[in-house]
């Protein structure tokens, strides 16, 4: 490949269905690592998420908007050709648990096979956000207990529980 990449600019490619804490504890301190920041939304036509990738778009968002340096963007296709597209060169991911590193090394294997040029650079949780599932997040909102809002406040920012809720009253 002759384009130029940016070693300064890093890619971070969820689901984010929905946006978590955990997501932006990485987004954050991403973006005091690099110069640029893309958080890409990865739309999968063969899943069914919670959210539609415009609603977890704009979720993302306003929850990166006290970030300069960082843009959110949907995708389709591999997760490599995003970054790319992107003009970057380092592919971040987060890791929570001992099963992330085994899954995430044969992804990053996999990622180098098919472009070498790309870095991946993977951030540890921080402690609080080791638990910190979208399946749990779900549980927790599907069950609408009284409470509910205070249990979901310990795992996803203030500006998704509403929106999280509401997909269950639907």
């Amino acid at each position: 490949m002759s384009e130029m990449l940016d070693a300064r600019h890093a890619v971070y490619v969820g689901s984010f269905d929905p946006p978590t804490l955990g997501h932006r504890d990485i987004i954050s301190r991403g973006a005091g690592l690099f110069r640029h920041v893309t958080v890409g939304v990865g739309i999968n036509p063969d899943k069914s998420p919670l959210f539609s990738s415009g609603e977890r778009l704009n979720l993302l968002r306003e929850i990166v908007a006290p970030l300069e340096n960082v843009a959110v963007e949907c995708f389709e296709g591999l997760a490599v050709d995003f970054v790319r597209q992107c003009g970057a060169s380092v592919m971040l991911r987060g890791m929570r648990t001992l099963t992330d590193i085994e899954s995430e090394f044969t992804l990053t294997l996999a990622n180098r096979s098919l472009a070498p040029d790309i870095e991946t650079v993977f951030l540890m949780a921080s402690e609080q956000y080791t638990s910190v599932s979208s399946s749990l997040i779900k549980q927790i909102a599907g069950m609408g207990r009284e409470g509910s809002v205070n249990q979901l406040a310990e795992f996803v920012p203030e500006s998704v529980i509403e929106p999280l809720l509401s997909k269950y009253r639907e």
